[in-house]
């Protein structure tokens, strides 16, 4: 039953308007010098929860993250 709710979820997730799209992360390290992460994701919010489980550093720094930008 579970995984009937989940192919649901993707299969709305999925359609035309709603592709992953690319997005950039920047943040600000602790030498104030900007990088930057990419993330194909639904939405900039998805992105940065993203950037937050694969970067160790915005995990501890949310507040680092300065602009996300949609490269679409």
């Amino acid at each position: 039953m579970v995984e009937i709710y989940i192919i649901a979820f993707w299969q709305i997730k999925m359609n035309k308007n709603n592709m992953l799209k690319p997005y950039t992360v920047h943040y600000r390290d602790f030498q104030n010098i900007r990088l930057e992460n990419c993330f194909y994701a639904f939405d900039a919010y998805e992105a940065r929860t993203l950037a937050m489980e694969f970067n160790k550093y915005i995990n501890e720094h949310p507040n680092s993250i300065d602009l996300i930008r949609c490269e679409k």
